[in-house]
C-alpha cells in the first residue's frame, strides 16, 4: 500500500480532527492503547430497507394466507431453550 497524503493534524477546542480532502462521509474508528487511531471508510446502508423482490414475495404470501393456502403448523418445541 502506498502513501497518498501525509500531514500533521491537531485536535480543536471541541476535540475534533479535520481530515483534509476526505473521500468518504463515514469512517469506522479504532483506537489502540498506544495512541494510534485507525480510520476505515464505511458506506452506510439503511438496515431495514427491503428489496422489491422481497416485498413482492411477502405480498404474495399474504394473498395466499388470506385465501387459506397455508401449510400445517410447524412444531418448534424442539428449539425450546428450557432444560
Amino acid at each position: 500500500m502506498s502513501t497518498i497524503k501525509e500531514y500533521d493534524a491537531r485536535i480543536d477546542l471541541k476535540k475534533r480532527v479535520t481530515i483534509r480532502g476526505a473521500l468518504y462521509d463515514h469512517y469506522h474508528v479504532t483506537e489502540f492503547d498506544d495512541g494510534r487511531i485507525v480510520l476505515e471508510p464505511r458506506e452506510l446502508v439503511a438496515p431495514l430497507e427491503l428489496s422489491r423482490r422481497s416485498l413482492a414475495m411477502m405480498d404474495a404470501a399474504m394473498v395466499n394466507y388470506k385465501a387459506g393456502k397455508v401449510s400445517a403448523p410447524v412444531d418448534l418445541s424442539t428449539f425450546s431453550d428450557t432444560e
